[in-house]
């Protein structure tokens, strides 16, 4: 009896000391993984293009019919395989959190969205496209800060960059990216949607994504994620 007391001691123990290690970063993954997803339901309401990855996304859901949420596991599951196959090194607890909860929050929002901004007129969903753009950043921030995996898609380009020396990452996820794009609008097409309905994928949303993404991230990264992560360190050393 003593015994088993004893494991059960060690084993609260352990856990304890692993959410004061992990507690804050975990809490910035799922943090950034739910604002994340809230945006590209909001991109999807703006209707002026997603990010490259969703665009591959958007086809794939109007072509296969099943709902988003469990499109997006089973695409990510896929990818997943890929990256434990390849480097598993890239796959951390946040890759999980993405996989299984982006897609449905994505979802929700979407519908929620939908009931609230009935068919909104070109100001409203410029200023989605732009109140999108600046959460995907901020969710971003607090998720790459964290450094507990990366999502399954970004760890494709990691890959081709790092382990099979295709060429610097910068250059390697453009072409990953132009891939998914052709690749989305190609499947947009085919499940029978028409030219003039392919802003809900591709459009200035998709190009604003490309080049202000990355200065947005890092602008987040440096004033808010990384102040915040460095905070909990302080609290932990007293």
């Amino acid at each position: 009896m003593n015994k088993v007391v004893s494991i059960f001691k060690s084993l609260g123990k352990n856990i304890i000391s692993f959410f004061k290690r992990y507690g804050r970063r975990i809490a910035m993954s799922l943090f950034g993984v739910i604002i994340c997803a809230i945006s590209v339901g909001i991109f999807k309401i703006a209707v002026l293009g997603v990010d490259p990855f969703q665009s591959l996304m958007g086809g794939l859901d109007e072509m296969i019919p099943i709902d988003f949420g469990t499109l997006y596991v089973i695409v990510n599951a896929i990818l997943l395989v890929f990256s434990i196959v390849f480097d598993r090194h890239n796959i951390g607890i946040a890759t999980f959190i993405n996989l299984f909860l982006l897609g449905y929050i994505t979802d929700f929002t979407h519908q929620t969205l939908q009931k609230v901004i009935v068919e909104p007129n070109m100001a409203v969903r410029i200023l989605c496209l732009v109140v999108g753009i600046v959460i995907i950043c901020f969710g971003s921030a607090f998720y790459m800060t964290a450094d507990l995996g990366v999502s399954t898609y970004d760890a494709v380009a990691i890959v081709m960059s790092r382990k099979w020396k295709l060429g610097p990452f910068k250059y390697v996820r453009i072409c990953t990216d132009i891939v998914c794009v052709i690749a989305g609008v190609v499947l947009f097409i085919l499940a029978g949607k028409g030219w003039n309905e392919l802003m809900a994928i591709v459009g200035a949303g998709t190009i604003i994504t490309a080049f202000f993404m990355g200065p947005l991230i890092d602008l987040f990264n440096k004033k808010v994620a990384i102040p915040f992560l460095n905070a909990g360190k302080k609290l932990e050393k007293k």
